[in-house]
């Protein structure tokens, strides 16, 4: 009976993991002004929606290897999409809205680094199962915002000293998480794991978004790491 017990408790826990969310977080954009104050060389950040469209791109991939049903959580940097959309006088937030109804993908809105907590913790128990960030990064930090509220500047982060805030139960067993910022394999992922038990995978340097324009993934410019 006993074992009878276990073996219904395993394929419970593997019909939960099967059945449990891709999430994808994307993080705002600088706005033109500064970066048009910044030396040729350092501006990086110039289309609106490099983030938006990795993220569209990441979600084609898992219904492609999924199934078109695969489901998908996007959380996205609010602020940025909205003072980025008066600079350019274009609805980007109706417009990002508009991307995730036509994928049938829940679509939550977060202000800031407590507001992602806050949000992610809100995740059912064993409901994440990859997970996938687009957006400015360094070795410690997730910058949401970076180059938006002051220039190459970031006013709103999840940095890697706030990663034990982040609940640990939501994620499913054998959970995988990627960062497609830049340097996060050099610190953030290490502290990720030993805090979270899951790994986050990171690139020890640059990450390259030119390749959207070809309808590609962007490009890790050093060594995925976990």
């Amino acid at each position: 009976m006993k074992r009878m017990a276990w073996i219904l408790t395993l394929l419970v826990a593997a019909s939960a993991s099967a059945l449990a969310d891709h999430v994808i977080v994307t993080g705002g954009p600088a706005l033109r002004k500064w970066e048009d104050l910044r030396v040729q060389e350092d501006r990086h950040d110039r289309w609106w929606a490099n983030f938006v469209r990795a993220s569209t791109l990441r979600m084609a991939e898992l219904r492609t290897a999924g199934g078109p049903s695969a489901p998908i959580v996007w959380f996205v940097f609010k602020p940025g999409y909205v003072t980025r959309g008066r600079e350019d006088g274009k609805p980007y937030v109706q417009w990002i809205t508009e991307q995730a109804q036509k994928r049938r993908v829940p679509l939550i809105w977060f202000d800031s680094g407590p507001g992602f907590i806050k949000a992610f913790n809100a995740r059912p128990r064993g409901s994440v199962k990859t997970l996938d960030f687009f957006g400015h990064s360094n070795r410690h930090a997730f910058m949401f915002d970076y180059g938006n509220d002051i220039i190459a500047s970031s006013t709103a982060w999840l940095h890697e000293r706030e990663i034990p805030r982040l609940r640990r139960a939501v994620f499913a067993r054998g959970a995988h998480c990627r960062s497609w910022g830049c340097h996060t394999g050099e610190s953030m992922s290490s502290v990720w794991r030993q805090h979270l038990g899951v790994p986050l995978e990171g690139v020890k340097g640059p990450t390259d978004y030119r390749p959207l324009s070809f309808g590609r993934m962007p490009e890790a410019k050093g060594p995925w790491t976990m």
